[in-house]
């Protein structure tokens, strides 16, 4: 049996498969990659972050729940908060970093610069931090920014660390940014692998894989966004940490301009107990205001 593996075909999409399908190889699997052009890709020009990424998955879930492919891999951060029906997360690899990561030209970001990115998230974050700089919205893979960037288009880029390490590259002036000035997207550095919940032979090829508190850090994240009602657009950063059992999550909701920010954290046992108390802790600080801001 050959597992048919479905993926764009962006550089970074096609590593992050080809990294799959080597440790799927690894433990006796034969896979094929199977290139799927989206939506996304064929219409680059689409309005608003939620919209271009529903479009890049959009396909891929269809693609697999038709069985034209057995299993897809997408990057975490992309996914909705809540499983497709008759489609499962198989298996949540072992995590990268969920770091985001300041690129600069020259290795400062000096008053007045002007930071590219798209994100809601990482432009309140940007603003909060830094309210003497200017934003500019950038998108486009990562190749397509960072030449962007050496242009003078921008002087600065902001970029996930887990895509800069799977596509080898490493900027001459890269800085990784603290949770405390950069809290990244729910899901961020972690890898998704959906297969259909009734194809037992792929589950099993892909049990392997599973990194459990990978999944128990995953499973935090997706809860508190799934809890706040909001998709990849929201202006929301999440990060959980599994240590000895426990699961501590820090999630916090941002007006655009940065100047407003509910900000909380909890820790036990249970995922969905823990981003209960988040999102407890996050409505007392007034995030439901915040996020009225922003039309959600």
């Amino acid at each position: 049996m050959t597992l048919r593996l479905g993926t764009r075909r962006s550089p970074l999409a096609l590593a992050q498969a080809t990294w799959v399908a080597d440790r799927l190889r690894e433990h006796g699997a034969e896979v094929e990659l199977v290139g799927i052009t989206t939506a996304g890709d064929r219409h680059a020009a689409v309005t608003g972050p939620a919209g271009l990424k529903g479009m890049f998955v959009a396909e891929i879930v269809r693609a697999l729940r038709d069985g034209e492919i057995d299993l897809a891999v997408h990057s975490a951060k992309d996914l909705p908060a809540e499983d497709e029906p008759g489609l499962v997360l198989a298996a949540v690899p072992e995590r990268a970093s969920p770091l985001d990561v300041l690129v600069t030209r020259n290795g400062e970001l000096a008053p007045g610069a002007v930071v590219g990115t798209s994100s809601l998230r990482r432009q309140a974050q940007i603003l909060r931090h830094r309210p003497d700089v200017s934003l500019k919205a950038l998108r486009g893979n990562v190749d397509t920014r960072l030449r962007k960037l050496e242009a003078g288009e921008v002087d600065a880029v902001v970029l996930a660390a887990a895509g800069l390490v799977r596509l080898g590259v490493v900027p001459q002036h890269a800085a990784p940014m603290s949770t405390a000035e950069m809290l990244p997207a729910p899901g961020q550095g972690t890898l998704g692998v959906q297969a259909r919940e009734d194809d037992e032979a792929t589950l099993a090829a892909l049990a392997p894989l599973e990194h459990a508190p990978s999944r128990r850090a995953l499973a935090a994240e997706r809860a508190i966004m799934r809890r706040l009602g909001g998709g990849c657009a929201l202006p929301l950063g999440a990060y959980a940490e599994v240590t000895d059992g426990s699961v501590r999550l820090t999630a916090a909701v941002f007006t655009p301009d940065g100047a407003r920010e509910a900000r909380a954290s909890a820790e036990g046992a249970d995922p969905e107990e823990v981003a209960a108390a988040v999102e407890a802790d996050l409505r007392a600080a007034g995030a439901e205001e915040i996020l009225r801001t922003v039309g959600r």
